[in-house]
């Protein structure tokens, strides 16, 4: 089976469709769609969208863009909720978290310092449950690695990579997959296309960020968890090697980085 290691299937984008969009992707071979929270109030929303769907699966987090209006309840809250999440099968990391240094309001040095503190709380969080993390990485690689070298967690998913080779094998060397998507389909990314290409196949997970980061057949319209077998058979011909091998590859990987996916018979 394909799986989707990034899906906000509980977008607007998809109001009143959310079903239908899972139910096509199981069409297509897409077994597993891992739907990462983004704040507090979505918490219960990603825990029944899995339960509804036969291929959701979820996680519990705070999005760094979700941090201005986030304060230390939530993360109390986020602790307190993960020993009944561990109950649920569907239930398989803490994410989405990490740090965005790309929005330019996001940049701002009180909101950076807030941000860190999330990010670092949350990681703390993972650690003492020994849950993998789903990792929001923009512009900000560096920042993310120094405090995964301090406080050490069972490894996890980099969404949407987009950082250096460099970074990409310190990433990997800390128990991290390097997730690709639908950027990676576009002739003019360049540096995405050499990652996808050179790195080993093992580190690779394959994901949509539905509903944004259309694959260049879609684009501008809204992504789908569809389109993950599509984006596999990208990342073959990148590699001139036959899908099959990809379709292997990338489930394993993220059977690896995501271990309670193996929960979900």
């Amino acid at each position: 089976m394909w799986i989707d290691t990034h899906c906000h299937l509980d977008a607007a984008e998809f109001a009143g469709e959310h079903d239908a969009v899972a139910a096509e992707a199981l069409r297509q071979g897409v077994g597993r769609i891992v739907i990462p929270a983004v704040e507090r109030a979505n918490f219960a929303t990603v825990a029944a969208l899995a339960a509804a769907n036969a291929n959701g699966v979820y996680a519990l987090g705070i999005h760094p863009m979700y941090v201005p209006q986030a304060d230390e309840a939530d993360l109390r809250t986020l602790r307190e909720a993960i020993p009944a999440a561990l109950l649920d099968q569907r239930f398989v990391a803490i994410g989405e978290i990490g740090l965005d240094f790309f929005i330019p309001a996001l940049t701002a040095p009180l909101l950076r310092e807030k941000q860190e503190f999330f990010y670092v709380e949350q990681l703390k969080i993972a650690r003492d449950f020994d849950l993998p993390v789903l990792l929001h990485v923009r512009r900000s690689q560096d920042t993310l690695l120094k405090h995964l070298r301090r406080i050490v967690v069972r490894g996890g998913c980099a969404h949407a990579f987009n950082g250096s080779f460099q970074q990409a094998q310190m990433f990997i060397g800390l128990g991290f997959k390097l997730g690709l998507g639908g950027a990676m389909t576009f002739t003019r990314a360049l540096q995405i296309r050499r990652l996808a290409t050179e790195l080993p196949l093992a580190a690779l997970v394959l994901e949509t960020d539905a509903p944004d980061l259309s694959p260049s057949w879609r684009h501008p319209a809204r992504n789908s968890p569809a389109e993950v077998p599509r984006i596999g058979a990208v990342l073959a011909e990148l590699r001139g090697i036959p899908v099959e091998e990809v379709l292997a590859a990338t489930t394993a990987s993220a059977l690896v980085a995501l271990p309670r996916l193996s929960l979900l018979s």
